[in-house]
């Protein structure tokens, strides 16, 4: 009876939530610059449409798994502790049959329309999220987000593929400038929710070595990131555009991690999580811009 009420309850909009689309819409950026910088020629209507829906229903897919794995700790966190599953509104049972289901549409639309190593690059991006990093990372080792981080991080090599048909250097240095941008991102909002990870008993890294030692791998991952992101305009990929955009953005996250690290502020933390997304969508909107003057030149 419980059941049926909690299913009675669900509306869509709490299966939109199960997707964390605010995520997705963030990789699908990612996704369509990696399409476009894949080709002098412009993309296909069908590649751009079914290719990034493809991509985006099985990014859905792992985000519905990691609500059903993760609502207990859900339940306990003040950031989650809403979302549908955690407060019951949706079952697990039902809530992996929705996952099954936008795996396996995303999966088809990709086979059709766009190749099989992008359908295949996108499953084992899908079960290295929902299935190494939220079923065992997550709880194993602070270093969770660095070793799961690689899943996320594939979208714009994903892009690439679906246009290209096979996997270059150029999507590989897109993927290694999200890999390098994760650690930073994720550590500095494990910082500003330290409590909530340690009452869930999540290993991360502010809660097993102390916030010092994560301000100090923040710093230092951050200047990683704005050396991984000049790479692009060292192997002639972009141009001068690009490379005065990537500076000035990452030398302001330089400017947060150092400031987190001081202590400084009181509220650096989510101040530096906060600038991390809008990084990250700033570097790959002047990747495009460049990619496409440099076109018209």
């Amino acid at each position: 009876m419980a059941t049926l009420l909690s299913a009675r309850r669900a509306g869509w909009r709490d299966y939109l939530e199960l997707t964390k689309p605010k995520v997705v819409v963030l990789m699908l950026i990612t996704s369509l610059a990696g399409m476009f910088l894949a080709t002098r020629a412009g993309v296909s209507w069908s590649v751009l449409l079914f290719g990034n829906l493809g991509i985006a229903l099985c990014a859905g897919s792992a985000a519905v798994v990691n609500h059903v794995v993760d609502r207990r700790i859900d339940a306990l966190m003040a950031r989650t502790h809403k979302r549908p599953l955690a407060q019951g509104r949706v079952e697990p049972l039902p809530a992996l049959l929705f996952a099954l289901a936008l795996a396996l549409l995303g999966m088809a639309l990709l086979l059709v329309f766009t190749n099989p190593l992008t359908a295949w690059l996108t499953l084992a991006s899908l079960l290295g999220y929902a299935v190494l990093y939220t079923g065992f990372l997550k709880r194993a080792t602070p270093q969770n987000i660095v070793i799961g981080g690689l899943a996320g991080a594939a979208p714009p090599l994903l892009g690439w593929v679906a246009v290209s048909g096979h996997v270059s250097a150029e999507p590989l240095l897109l993927v290694l400038i999200i890999f390098a941008w994760t650690p930073p991102h994720f550590w500095a909002l494990a910082i500003h929710r330290k409590e909530e990870y340690a009452k869930a008993d999540i290993p991360m890294l502010p809660v097993t070595h102390g916030e010092r030692y994560t301000k100090l791998h923040i710093l230092l991952y951050s200047l990683i990131l704005l050396a991984v992101s000049l790479l692009p305009f060292a192997i002639h990929m972009s141009g001068l555009l690009y490379l005065a955009c990537a500076l000035v953005l990452g030398l302001r996250f330089l400017q947060w991690a150092w400031v987190l690290y001081r202590g400084s502020q009181p509220h650096a933390a989510i101040g530096t999580f906060k600038y991390s997304i809008g990084y990250l969508f700033a570097l790959f909107i002047a990747l495009l811009v460049d990619h496409y003057l440099l076109l018209n030149l």
